[in-house]
């Protein structure tokens, strides 16, 4: 099932604590009305009681698909590489061959539910993600290309393609790809992540993990 409780929050307008839903856990197999809350953002809309301020209110949140095996849990700029949460594994510990991720941000929580339900592979969907930013970094003249989301998949039209955020003013900028360059990374995920697929716990999977892979990738033919 899924959780949730009642928490008083301070207002960011005028500081006035109003009540508000916090969603501990949302399990999308058994609750699936709050799915689409879920992914409109809807979930984290904040509205004050005394002064009208709306706003969205990041915080903690563990999304479970019990069908398609996946978990997700966003934790607001978390930095780490992996979380053992002793409570979750002890909750869940009947379940086995459950991918779990971690994210720092909502666009990235997004993502994460998006390529699962999808059955893609996320290390190889990272590591695609990082070629094609490659390319709009050459495109528009600059050194590299931070952030960037999956936004279209289409395997019938052999299409994959990301929107980036570019510039000063972070301009969304999209660039789509034949679907071949993902099985691409699906062949290096198989050649050198086989102890990262064993890892327990949350694990975050993202640009930095994906440059560490391809150096160790290619290190690895090297030596070949």
């Amino acid at each position: 099932m899924s959780n949730v409780i009642s928490k008083e929050v301070s207002c960011p307008n005028c500081n006035d604590i109003s009540n508000a839903h916090i969603y501990i856990s949302i399990n999308a197999t058994n609750d699936p009305q709050f799915r689409e809350d879920l992914l409109s953002g809807k979930l984290f809309d904040f509205k004050c009681e005394n002064c009208g301020f709306e706003g969205k209110f990041t915080y903690p949140l563990l999304y479970n698909d019990m069908k398609k095996r996946f978990m997700v849990y966003l934790i607001p700029e978390i930095n780490r590489f992996q979380l053992e949460d002793r409570t979750l594994e002890e909750d869940y510990r009947n379940l086995k061959g459950i991918k779990k991720r971690i994210v720092p941000d909502f666009n990235s929580f997004k993502e994460k539910i998006f390529a699962f339900e999808s059955s893609l592979d996320d290390m190889a969907l990272e590591l695609t993600k990082y070629a094609i930013g490659e390319t709009v970094a050459k495109k528009n003249g600059l050194s590299r290309v931070d952030e960037g989301y999956l936004t279209q998949y289409n395997r019938e039209m052999n299409k994959i393609g990301f929107t980036y955020f570019i510039g000063e003013n972070n301009e969304p900028f999209v660039q789509s790809a034949r679907f071949e360059i993902y099985a691409k990374s699906v062949k290096i995920v198989e050649a050198v992540c086989a102890n990262d697929k064993k890892l327990s716990g949350f694990i975050k999977i993202d640009r930095e993990w994906a440059e560490n892979t391809l150096f160790r990738y290619k290190r690895l033919t090297h030596e070949k």
